[in-house]
């Protein structure tokens, strides 16, 4: 039986744990941060080839807004948070209470806002994860960059050198009100730290 299967029969529920407890902390932090409520929501994890990441965000010639960061400790990896533009607008305009006027670019505050939630949402998976593994697992400074969904991920190859073939990706809706904006979350753990994870969760990887 090979990871996926093993994943779809018994980790998954422990995946989608891990997503909602990161959410809510995010969601606490974000609340505190803007000073208004901020309920968060992962309506959907699983497991994907490396090479289907670009596809899932809507093909890898599709701009996009991503926060980048390296994963250190004892299963280093990669990580990033992908919005498409638009909703990284409504982030900034319904979360935030800033306006981009379309064909406008970010100034140095909105792009300062979308790096701090980034960073908070990174953060908060980040731990949740580390708590449900016991594993040390810390984020390094997060990177911010608006480019072809191919472009940054070819990037972050360069920049952190190797990529495992798979990764974890967690879906996230940001509720405030009525307003509605959803990211795509994606831990690459690097191809000798799947193993740790998947045995720290229970899981014997092939």
């Amino acid at each position: 039986m090979d990871v996926f299967s093993q994943l779809e029969d018994f980790q998954l529920d422990v995946l989608k744990e891990v997503g909602n407890i990161g959410a809510g902390h995010a969601a606490t932090a974000l609340s505190t941060l803007l000073d208004k409520p901020i309920d968060m929501l992962v309506p959907k994890v699983r497991m994907l080839p490396f090479e289907e990441i670009c596809e899932s965000v809507g093909g890898a010639e599709t701009v996009v807004l991503a926060i980048f960061l390296r994963v250190e400790g004892d299963a280093p990896g990669n990580m990033f948070f992908i919005l498409d533009l638009d909703a990284a607008k409504n982030m900034l305009h319904d979360l935030v209470g800033l306006s981009i006027p379309d064909q406008e670019e970010y100034s140095e505050l909105e792009l300062s806002a979308l790096n701090e939630i980034g960073n908070i949402l990174a953060g908060s998976y980040l731990s949740s994860l580390a708590d449900f593994t016991n594993l040390n697992m810390q984020p390094t400074v997060p990177a911010l960059a608006i480019d072809m969904a191919g472009a940054i991920l070819s990037y972050g190859l360069l920049q952190f050198g190797q990529m495992g073939d798979q990764a974890l990706l967690i879906d996230t809706k940001f509720l405030e009100g009525e307003n509605e904006v959803q990211g795509h979350f994606f831990l690459i753990p690097d191809p000798e730290s799947f193993g740790k994870i998947f045995s720290a969760l229970g899981v014997v990887s092939p």
